[in-house]
């Protein structure tokens, strides 16, 4: 099967609401949606909205949060796009290594090409995330990926 092709859309006033639904729906922390909004985006297959996801860039080092793809298109390639869109759109604001914290998507972010670090591994101004310190737990574990060699 091929990947299908997603599109990023940046999240808007509207598109705020549909990530913290898929958010809130996914048990992942939305409570910093709002405050952050230009780090969220729609991922699109045309017209319709099949995810969402979050990039939080401090200089060469970024931070991947909150992938979520629609039930109804699981399994058919459609995380993998949206996580590759997010990647690339890291990569062109400069970001060299990409940083997350997961505690159900571990293998799907290995598959992805992404290495379990210790917490501690992270640059402080991952560690100093409000996902490292206060919305993820400390049971969610550590990875990153570098997007040099992709």
């Amino acid at each position: 099967m091929d990947t299908p092709t997603v599109t990023l859309g940046p999240a808007d006033d509207d598109a705020l609401a549909y990530v913290e639904r898929r958010l809130v729906g996914n048990d992942l922390p939305a409570e910093d949606v709002r405050s952050k909004p230009d780090c969220f985006y729609v991922g699109y297959a045309g017209d319709e909205p099949v995810g969402v996801g979050g990039i939080e860039v401090y200089g060469r080092d970024g931070l991947l949060r909150s992938v979520v793809v629609e039930a109804s298109v699981r399994g058919d390639g459609y995380g993998t796009a949206l996580c590759s869109a997010l990647e690339t759109e890291a990569r062109t604001a400069g970001v060299e290594t990409l940083y997350l914290l997961t505690t159900t998507a571990g293998e799907f972010f290995a598959a992805r090409g992404y290495e379990t670090v210790e917490r501690t591994d992270a640059p402080e101004r991952i560690r100093a995330t409000s996902e490292f310190t206060d919305l993820c737990p400390e049971s969610a574990v550590a990875m990153r990926k570098s997007l040099s060699d992709t």
